[in-house]
């Protein structure tokens, strides 16, 4: 991936900055989440409040990165956000979004519990059965999840914390792995299904950040697979 100028800051202001930026990245993504789901405005978490936590997430996460990047003397371009290849990578993006979907709604959660998953139920109690609720829940999904968390969680965090470290091979993949690590944290899995229904999407979204050198292809999967699971959930479960 890109290197420019990073010798002008030090390894260790580098590491105050990231675990800086990480920490408060978290807390911005969880400020929405705890603020309707408080206050109960408009019903809570749901409907057109989902559009608002969407908005609230992308631009926030991005004004954080954007300050991030500045200070390290970086730009986006260096954490992956380069366009470049686009419809190669869309491509490859949209085959594996896809296949995930397909395996998860055709065969896993029919037979995990369907409708009695607690990911499921958790969804479900997030549509108000309108066409624009849903289209907030989408919205959500593409752009607080597959746009902000893949800026976040794959562009910033792997390129920048990999630079700190003298091998670059160790560094990749001492950063992807807590990459993946911290990111399925984040979503809270309480069982084994939890775990291997976010950890097998977080590494395939990782391989194809390292692989391509971009974000295009993870934004792309975790997008498609957002929205689709959005959709079929919707047509499926909710009654």
């Amino acid at each position: 991936m890109a290197e420019s100028n990073s010798s002008t800051v030090s390894k260790a202001k580098t590491l105050t900055i990231f675990i800086f930026t990480i920490l408060f990245g978290f807390i911005l993504f969880i400020i929405p989440d705890v603020f309707f789901g408080v206050t109960k405005i408009n019903g809570g978490k749901i409907g057109i409040n989902l559009f608002y936590i969407a908005l609230f997430q992308f631009f926030s996460i991005s004004l954080l990165l954007y300050a991030s990047l500045r200070i390290l003397k970086k730009d986006f371009g260096q954490i992956g956000l380069r366009f470049v290849n686009v419809k190669k990578d869309a491509l490859l993006g949209g085959l594996f979004g896809v296949l995930w979907t397909v395996l998860q709604f055709a065969v896993i959660i029919p037979n995990t519990g369907g409708i009695n998953r607690a990911d499921i139920n958790g969804m479900l109690g997030m549509y108000d059965g309108s066409f624009m609720g849903t289209l907030s829940f989408i919205a959500l999904g593409v752009i607080g999840g597959g746009i902000a968390e893949e800026l976040f969680n794959r562009g910033y965090f792997i390129n920048i914390l990999k630079g700190v470290f003298k091998n670059p091979k160790i560094g990749l993949w001492v950063s992807a792995v807590l990459s993946i690590v911290i990111f399925s944290l984040g979503h809270m899995p309480s069982s084994a299904l939890d775990w291997f229904d976010i950890l097998v999407p977080t590494i395939i979204y990782t391989i194809l950040f390292i692989s391509t050198k971009r974000l295009t292809a993870s934004m792309v999967a975790h997008g498609i697979y957002n929205l689709t699971a959005i959709l079929l959930t919707y047509y499926i479960y909710f009654k």
